[in-house]
């Protein structure tokens, strides 16, 4: 596989001198391409140690305007990141709409090092499947990724250690870990091949560059990158012409999830006041257990306006440490936020040990209201029950709970509680010409949640459906389902 770099490419000055303007202006264009189509671009810059992958990013912030390029040089995971998933520190680095990064340090990183540890191969494999699908996403969210293997030779490896090692003023840049490598460099070529081999694909392949000489390095990676992101550019300028999406509105099954709840269901307020006590004492006890454990929790609330989330929330959070938790209540995205892969708003809150993040909405608004309004084109709504489902699994497979509600009410009840908030003061900034709107699509919210929570339930992140008429019932089948859990999973 790296045969075709170790034949000794090089560039003579007078090329280089010739080349390297021109490349500096192309890049420079391409920048300003970026910028307006809303492209983002990340370059991952691996390879053997010694092969000037430091110098190779130098020249790139040089030959580009550095102002549109974020660079992250990462290295052993800080505390914050090991209490959270793998890829978390990545999706956090994530470049908006019309900027590059740069990565000295990639997602791959891990895995390979497990590799050389002796973890089995088939968990490592799992983590670069992921990569796979990571990158994939990112491809379809207008997220181009570029991975960079700059390659030697052992000899040549060998060479250039021993030359920095020779030199007094730049010994320094020789590491302990640069020389355990050289020692294992077989092992290590095993490794990469094994890497890109199977990373590899359509959207992000692979491009294996020679380091030994300089000259031929700096171009080569250069001309990678201006190739690449103007392919996909000319990709973007095509796709542009499509029609906007139109809002999708599925009709709900005669008998479903949803419509045979049983939401007569109801509550006594004595005995409501016995079982939440209980319920908020368990919860209390529970949850300081998290960080003993090493365990963290998510939970999801999702439900028809006036459902009668908030009011489960407050009541969850009474029996909690407000150190603990925090309340993430899901709007409309800001202009940060759409710069983004849809799923980095949700990233940035993923609890670390001992911590609960509670979601008033979520990432289920892409199937659910994106859906049924055409915010999102239909591949966007269709792909998203594969990437949830993917998410969670990766927050339960770090030690996350997660657990996800869906409060249901009836048209008559939601009107009935629209009118309570009209005529309620301090309540009225709850209700607005939207609630009312989706109100005339109520059977397309109910089949778009059906659907969802058919295919996003899972033993690792289970929905919990709730009769909701009644507040009383539902917020106690809410904290008592939050106790359980946690007692299950500590």
């Amino acid at each position: 596989m790296f045969e075709a770099a170790e034949i000794g490419n090089s560039i003579d000055k007078k090329v280089y001198k010739t080349e390297a303007p021109k490349t500096r202006g192309a890049l420079l264009d391409m920048q300003r391409r970026m910028n307006e189509r809303g492209l983002a671009v990340c370059v991952l810059i691996g390879g053997v140690e010694g092969a000037g992958k430091s110098e190779t990013l130098n020249v790139l912030l040089e030959w580009m305007d550095p102002r549109g390029i974020q660079t992250h040089a990462l290295r052993d995971p800080t505390d914050e990141e090991r209490d959270r998933p793998y890829m978390w520190r990545f999706w956090r680095l994530l470049p908006p709409k019309g900027r590059m990064g740069i990565f000295l340090g990639t997602w791959y990183a891990q895995p390979m090092m497990d590799m050389f540890q002796g973890k089995p191969r088939a968990d490592v494999d799992l983590m670069l499947d992921r990569a796979i699908e990571f990158e994939r996403m990112l491809h379809a969210e207008h997220t181009l990724v570029i991975k960079i293997w700059l390659h030697l030779s052992k000899d040549a490896q060998d060479a250039r250690l021993r030359e920095l090692e020779q030199d007094s003023e730049r010994r320094w840049r020789v590491t302990e870990a640069d020389r355990l490598y050289r020692k294992h460099y077989d092992r290590i070529r095993e490794i990469a091949e094994h890497t890109l081999r199977r990373t590899g694909s359509g959207e992000s392949p692979w491009h294996i560059v020679e380091g030994a000489d300089a000259r031929y390095r700096q171009l080569t990676v250069a001309q990678i990158v201006l190739k690449r992101v103007n392919e996909r550019l000319t990709q973007l300028a095509r796709e542009a012409s499509r029609p906007a999406p139109k809002p999708d509105r599925p009709k709900p099954a005669k008998i479903n999830l949803l419509n045979r709840l049983d939401l007569s269901e109801s509550l006594k307020r004595a005995d409501y006041e016995k079982k939440l006590n209980r319920q908020q004492g368990r919860i209390a006890k529970l949850t300081r257990r998290l960080h003993r454990h090493g365990r963290s929790m998510a939970l999801v609330f999702e439900g028809p306006d006036a459902a009668g989330k908030g009011g489960a929330i407050r009541r969850l959070i009474h029996a909690i440490d407000a150190r603990d938790y925090q309340v993430v209540s899901i709007s409309k995205p800001t202009d940060e936020e759409r710069a983004h892969p849809y799923l980095w708003r949700f990233w940035r809150y993923v609890p670390g040990h001992g911590r609960m993040t509670i979601f008033d909405r979520s990432w289920y608004g892409r199937v659910l209201v994106e859906r049924i309004e055409g915010f999102c084109r239909p591949e966007e709504w269709k792909r998203a029950y594969s990437e949830i489902n993917e998410f969670e699994q990766q927050l339960f497979d770090s030690g996350c709970i997660v657990q996800k509600f869906y409060l249901n009410i009836s048209p008559d009840e939601q009107l009935s509680r629209f009118k309570a908030r009209q005529q309620t003061p301090y309540k009225q900034y709850k209700i607005n010409d939207e609630d009312w709107r989706n109100r005339e699509k109520w059977d397309a919210y109910e089949a778009a949640a059906c659907e969802m929570i058919e295919r996003t339930s899972s033993e690792s992140a289970p929905w919990v459906l709730v009769e909701a008429n009644d507040k009383l019932w539902a917020r106690i089948k809410v904290l008592k389902a939050v106790a359980d859990r946690l007692e299950e999973s500590l």
